[in-house]
C-alpha cells in the first residue's frame, strides 16, 4: 500500500534528520577554533547524510499528492528546506576543497561556518515540526481509515468532497442572504458583467465589477461566486484571481 510507503519514508526521514543533529553537534566546534582536517571531514559526513534526506524528501513530495492537500504542503516544505540546507553545505564545500587556504579565505570559510550555524537553528526546527506534522498527518487518515475500513486515499477523497461541499453550501448560504436582504447588490453586478462585455470585455475581474456596480468588492466576490453556483455565470482562473462572464455570452 502506498500509504506504507510513505510511512516508512517519513520515518527514514525522522531518522535521518536525527544522524543529522549529532552529526551538526560537532561543527558547532569549529566556531571557536579552527581544525581544517576536522571540518572537510565533518563536512563530508553532513553532506552525505543531507544528500540521503534531501532523496527521501524528493520520493515523499512526489507520493504526497496521494494523501491530499495539507500533506502535500508539508512534504515541499520539507523538500524545500532539505534542498536549502544541501546547498549551504555545497557553498561551503567549495571553499575548503583546496588543502592550501589563504589568511582571507580561512575568514571567508569562517563567516560562511557562522552563516550555516546561523541557518541551522531555523532548519532544525522547521524539519523537526514539518516530520512531526506529516506523522501526525499520516496517523490521522490512519485511524480513519481503520475506522472507516477504507484505505487511506480514499478517505482522503471523502474528507475533500466534504470540505467542496461544504464550501459549497457556504457559498450558496450567503447568496441567498443577498437575494433577500439586498437584491439591487444582484442585480448590479450582473448588470455590471453585461456592461462589460457590451464594451467587448468578456472575462471581468472583480475591481472591475466593483467599479462599474458600486458594489465593494468583498460583496461583489460573494455575489459572483454565488452566481457562478446557480449557473448564472461562469469563471476561469487567470494571472491568479478569477475572472467572470455571463453564461452563454460570446465565446472564447
Amino acid at each position: 500500500m502506498e500509504t506504507n510507503k510513505i510511512r516508512e519514508l517519513v520515518k527514514e526521514a525522522e531518522a535521518l534528520h536525527k544522524d543529522f543533529q549529532k552529526c551538526f553537534l560537532r561543527a558547532y566546534s569549529l566556531s571557536s577554533s579552527w581544525n581544517f582536517e576536522e571540518l572537510k571531514n565533518i563536512l563530508s559526513e553532513l553532506y552525505e547524510i543531507v544528500e540521503k534526506k534531501f532523496e527521501v524528501a524528493f520520493r515523499i513530495a512526489n507520493m504526497s499528492p496521494l494523501l491530499g492537500e495539507d500533506f502535500e504542503r508539508l512534504a515541499k516544505e520539507l523538500q524545500k528546506n532539505e534542498h536549502q540546507m544541501k546547498f549551504r553545505l555545497e557553498e561551503l564545500f567549495l571553499l575548503v576543497e583546496s588543502p592550501k587556504v589563504s589568511f582571507t579565505e580561512k575568514a571567508r570559510i569562517n563567516a560562511s561556518i557562522q552563516r550555516l550555524l546561523q541557518f541551522y537553528r531555523v532548519y532544525d526546527y522547521s524539519i523537526t515540526q514539518t516530520i512531526q506534522k506529516l506523522i501526525g498527518e499520516l496517523e490521522g487518515l490512519m485511524f480513519i481509515s481503520e475506522e472507516k475500513k477504507l484505505p487511506p486515499a480514499n478517505v482522503v477523497g471523502k474528507i475533500k468532497r466534504i470540505e467542496d461541499l461544504d464550501e459549497k453550501l457556504g457559498l450558496l448560504i450567503s447568496f441567498i442572504h443577498y437575494l433577500y436582504n439586498s437584491p439591487s447588490w444582484v442585480h448590479k453586478v450582473e448588470e455590471a458583467l453585461r456592461d462589460w462585455h457590451s464594451k467587448g470585455l468578456l472575462w471581468v475581474e472583480v475591481r472591475n465589477v466593483e467599479s462599474n456596480s458600486g458594489v465593494e468588492r468583498e460583496h461583489a466576490a460573494k455575489i459572483l461566486e454565488g452566481l457562478t453556483l446557480i449557473g448564472v455565470v461562469e469563471k476561469r482562473e487567470r494571472g491568479g484571481e478569477y475572472v467572470y462572464k455571463l453564461r452563454g455570452f460570446g465565446e472564447d
